[in-house]
């Protein structure tokens, strides 16, 4: 056998080791939200399954603030050992081509490993507007322009975007008030002090379900699962209307194949287990289970897709 090969075979047996080993400490898993948010409660579902199926605590960990640039930038930076890993929402996508200055490269610095669930928003208000569908609030504003306000999760995550989408086709006034993640923005929409939100299912189905908010549509093309007799935004007078977030897992570029692979098909059949399915289906997501290559292929094309909107929207933030 010739050294070069000779090395590759020793070069084989490593990686195999290293991922057969894998994990030997606590790994953490930043969640760049704050808790109860979708992202939060994905993470929260995953984590205690990937621990009990490697043998080691998986921690998340909540580092929120600037539309989960905080945690994202925190994971990319992080050494490519298989024990710092984000779990991330749609919305990083965004920032990619919203911002004009991140301190990570999201193209260059994090690696797709899986994607674990999908789900719709809902366009939930407060009971006291007088609106009862998305036609009258649309009326609403427009009789009120710049008048009545909108949570959002903050500047540049997929809430913000999927309402600036819905100004621009209605020709609707309504004012932006950015939050650090869902569960600061519903409180105060629960309060009254802001009107209305695009928010996901996850988090705000329960306060729709007792009353505490209305919901007027679903911005996914079919209805949900979860609340079938809600109509889509499109089938309100909307044509075309759709956006949905993802929330998918990732490491930092470099992270061993090995590791990346044993978590990704982890992940993956974590998502498929019977009970895990119907956590998600209940609370309005969608479980996907998608593998590293297909998830990194659909990652690629999200930037595509979401970098056209911006462009289309006119938002760009420094």
């Amino acid at each position: 056998m010739s050294r070069s090969v000779l090395g590759c075979f020793l070069a084989l047996l490593c990686a195999c080791a290293t991922g057969q080993s894998y994990p030997t400490k606590t790994v953490r898993v930043i969640a760049p939200f704050p808790p109860g948010a979708g992202i939060d409660i994905v993470a929260r579902l995953v984590a205690p399954k990937l621990a009990e199926a490697l043998g080691q605590q998986f921690i998340v960990d909540n580092r929120a603030g600037a539309a989960g640039h905080i945690g994202a930038e925190s994971a990319a930076h992080s050494a490519p050992d298989g024990y710092t890993l984000l779990f991330a929402p749609a919305s990083i996508v965004i920032s990619a081509t919203l911002y004009k200055k991140l301190n990570y490269n999201l193209k260059k610095d994090l690696e797709p490993i899986a994607l674990a669930a999908s789900a719709p928003f809902v366009l939930v208000v407060h009971p006291s507007l007088p609106a009862r569908n998305v036609k009258d609030l649309i009326a609403l504003a427009k009789a009120k322009p710049g008048t009545l306000l909108y949570a959002s999760t903050g500047n540049g995550g997929t809430p913000h975007l999927s309402m600036e989408i819905l100004k621009m086709q209605t020709g609707a006034s309504i004012v932006h008030v950015p939050y650090k993640g869902t569960p600061p923005a519903v409180t105060d929409l629960i309060a009254g002090q802001v009107q209305m939100m695009f928010a996901n299912t996850l988090s705000v189905l329960p306060q729709v379900k007792n009353g505490r908010l209305r919901a007027l549509g679903i911005s996914s093309a079919k209805r949900s699962a979860a609340a079938p007799e809600l109509p889509t935004v499109a089938e309100s007078g909307i044509p075309n209307f759709e956006a949905i977030t993802w929330f998918g897992l990732f490491g930092p570029t470099g992270t061993p194949q090995p590791i990346v692979q044993r978590l990704s098909t982890e992940t993956v059949r974590i998502v498929q287990q019977p009970d895990t399915r119907e956590k998600l289906l209940a609370q309005g997501a969608e479980p996907i289970g998608m593998q590293q290559n297909e998830f990194r292929a659909y990652f690629k094309s999200e930037l595509t897709k979401w970098g056209k909107v911006v462009k289309a929207v006119g938002v760009t933030l420094e």
